[in-house]
């Protein structure tokens, strides 16, 4: 997103709607819970507007919002580890439909990639990033987007084939 001589407030308006979906998707498709994520997002598009003149030169703003994102949810699990935890919840059983299943299975497979391969999957994939982008956006080399990708479509694709069919 280039500075247009829009107002200011416009444009971070136009960008937030058009961003705010792909980037919540792609926060969730990191392993990341909604409620989590949802909180994640609201704060790095917080973060995004106190410093929208430098984030609107960035060469891809909605990488950015996902990076301060799962930054702060890894920042927030860290301070999270050090509290007592007075009561674990138990999840209910819950009967899904065959595609529900096939989706649950898949954000379940997804959570279990190491960090890196989530990542690299949320920005390739679910914002549809090329390479070069996504390396500038983690901070990794081409190449390292690259092997991170193809092996966490390995281990998806063995997960949940009939998903991640669609995914290549």
């Amino acid at each position: 997103m280039r500075n247009t001589g829009m107002d200011p407030s416009r444009e971070f308006t136009d960008f937030y709607e058009s961003t705010k979906d792909a980037c919540l998707r792609a926060v969730v498709a990191s392993g990341t819970d909604q409620a989590t994520a949802e909180d994640a997002v609201a704060e790095a598009y917080a973060r995004a507007w106190a410093a929208w003149p430098k984030v609107s030169r960035h060469p891809a703003p909605a990488a950015w919002v996902v990076r301060v994102a799962l930054n702060h949810h890894v920042s927030r699990w860290r301070r999270s580890r050090r509290e007592v935890r007075l009561r674990e919840t138990h999840e209910q059983t819950v009967h899904l439909d065959p595609v529900e299943r096939d989706r649950d299975d898949l954000i379940k497979a997804v959570a279990a990639l190491p960090e890196r391969q989530r990542q690299v999957v949320a920005l390739r994939i679910f914002l549809d990033l090329d390479t070069s982008q996504t390396s500038d956006a983690l901070g990794i080399a081409p190449g390292t987007v690259t092997a991170h990708l193809h092996r966490a479509m390995t281990t998806l694709r063995s997960v949940a084939p009939t998903v991640t069919e669609t995914c290549s």
